[in-house]
């Protein structure tokens, strides 16, 4: 577990660049934390790092945004209204996260229960004036991610 304060807007940026050029052919990025702490701006400098120049939007009422013209597609979900598990089965859920695209997960505490166990957790939470973002990796991949972005 690695924890690291973001001092502005331009730090969350350039933490999710260095993801985004980390990540590999269906990866798994669960964000969760603070309302407006930063987890649609990670995945919008994620998905920037990953070559995808289309406007990145959370998808609170469509549940998932896919975007395909970068290095790997980015399958973007928001759970924030999902009222149960089960209900990310009728979207395909399973499909998604066993792809070859990358797949971030916003409030993904919400459907714990069904996330594989091989991810990375990240935690992003307002501290002072800045955040502090918190790297879980779960699994030997996503360690040496964590390894490769940290240590950048």
């Amino acid at each position: 577990m690695e924890k690291i304060y973001l001092a502005d807007e331009s730090f969350t940026y350039d933490m999710g660049q260095k993801i985004g050029r980390a990540l590999f052919s269906g990866a798994i990025i669960c964000l969760n934390g603070d309302l407006g702490a930063g987890k649609t701006a990670m995945t919008k400098s994620i998905a920037k790092a990953l070559g995808i120049d289309e406007d990145i939007t959370s998808p609170t009422f469509t549940i998932v945004n896919e975007y395909r013209d970068g290095r790997l597609k980015l399958n973007h979900f928001d759970v924030y209204r999902i009222g149960s598990s089960d209900e990310m089965y009728d979207i395909g859920f399973d499909e998604y996260i066993n792809s070859d695209g990358v797949s971030i997960i916003e409030w993904s505490t919400i459907i714990e229960d069904i996330l594989p166990e091989e991810r990375l957790d990240i935690d992003i939470n307002y501290e002072g004036m800045g955040r502090t973002i918190e790297f879980i990796p779960h699994g030997e991949k996503y360690e040496k991610l964590v390894g490769e972005v940290v240590g950048q």
